[in-house]
């Protein structure tokens, strides 16, 4: 049974650029394969982690939903709906040579997905036997955890800028992952983008009355903001980056 590791924020926070290098640090520590999940509509995970995506889960969805709609059904003859989306689904993995992606997007068209979303959440149950560890990069809303789309989950590690409304956000978060009856062993926050990698008194403050657990401080380092402005991997960053040197040890510091 795999390990569900969930990585929530608000946008722009860089939880998907966390995300993509706790990937990579578990791949390089042996404890692959990792399936890493963007469950995030704004998807961009696959360019942290250098991988091109063709088909998403939600065009799968789409396609499933409304086949019954359509004059002329994707579905061949003979083939059962149920049969069909494990097939799409399976043709949506993204593979590598120590992680495997699947990348959720988002539902475009009107009408009940609820049938749908079933054999989406029956596929990622088969999954979660494949795999040691899930990383999931989700909204800030963790929908698809809530809804019971992914499994339930051991880690959440919550992700903010380092401002007081962002850790304000993220403690709402936690209060979310409480009011829906998860029980993750683990509620963590990371501070990213502190300048000199350090927090000061107010912020350490709002920590405290968010009643948050600090798992960490990300630095602000600029060569990330390059990489992204090149449309390089993230997750291929120098190993002495103080980026990637953090996260490390925010990950020792899990014992996964």
């Amino acid at each position: 049974m795999a390990h569900v590791i969930a990585v929530a924020g608000k946008g722009g926070v860089g939880k998907t650029t966390l995300c993509g290098m706790i990937v990579q640090y578990l791949c390089e520590q042996g404890k692959g394969p990792i399936l890493a999940v963007d469950a995030d509509a704004n998807s961009n995970l696959n360019e942290v982690l250098g991988v091109k995506v063709e088909t998403t889960l939600g065009d799968v969805r789409e396609e499933i939903a409304q086949a019954e709609m359509a004059k002329e059904s994707p579905i061949p003859t003979g083939m059962s709906k149920a049969d069909y989306a494990e097939l799409r689904f399976e043709d949506a993995l993204i593979e590598d040579d120590d992680f495997d992606l699947l990348v959720m997007g988002r539902t475009q068209g009107k009408g009940c997905y609820c049938y749908v979303n079933g054999l989406l959440q029956a596929q990622l149950a088969k999954y979660q036997n494949n795999y040691p560890y899930f990383v999931v990069d989700n909204e800030a809303g963790m929908e698809h955890i809530s809804r019971g789309v992914l499994p339930s989950m051991q880690t959440a590690i919550l992700v903010s800028d380092c401002s007081r409304r962002g850790i304000q956000a993220v403690g709402r978060i936690a209060r979310l992952i409480e009011e829906c009856g998860m029980h993750p062993s683990v509620v963590g926050l990371i501070v990213n983008r502190a300048p000199k990698g350090e927090l000061n008194a107010g912020i350490q403050e709002e920590i405290a009355n968010q009643g948050l657990h600090l798992l960490g401080v990300v630095p602000q380092d600029e060569t990330v903001y390059e990489y992204d402005c090149e449309g390089r991997p993230t997750a291929s960053l120098p190993e002495d980056n103080p980026v990637k040197q953090a996260i490390r040890r925010i990950v020792d510091g899990l014992n996964l």
